[in-house]
Order: structure tokens, then C-alpha cells, then sequence
């Protein structure tokens, strides 16, 4: 992957009464409210972030 990739992540739904790994997750993603958005370097360790919190999450296109 090229080092200029980036990913922009919305999340979609709340944490709460999440599994508190789910939620610690999120605060890594830089996201703890609904509608927040970060851009992040597009690495497998994010994308493997992502797909922990897939149902709470979008990748922004």
C-alpha cells in the first residue's frame, strides 16, 4: 500500500452496551460519538480496528 492512503471512518452507531474491547476500539479509531469522523492511514492494523467494529462504523468513500 502506497503511504499516502488514507481512510476517512464515520461511526454510525453507539457503544454503549458494547463489549468494552469494542469501545476501546473506537476511542483507538479516534471516534466516540455518532457522526464523528476521522482519517486514518490506511494500514492492515486499521483496517483489522475496522473490522472489529464493523457494525458500528462506515469507511467514507
Amino acid at each position: 500500500m502506497a503511504k499516502d492512503k488514507t481512510l476517512t471512518v464515520e461511526q454510525i452507531a453507539s457503544a454503549n452496551r458494547r463489549p468494552a474491547t469494542q469501545q476501546q476500539t473506537l476511542i483507538g479509531l479516534g471516534l466516540n460519538k455518532i457522526r464523528r469522523k476521522a482519517t486514518l492511514p490506511d494500514t492492515p492494523a486499521i483496517r483489522g480496528m475496522i473490522a472489529k467494529v464493523q457494525h458500528l462504523v462506515r469507511v467514507v468513500e
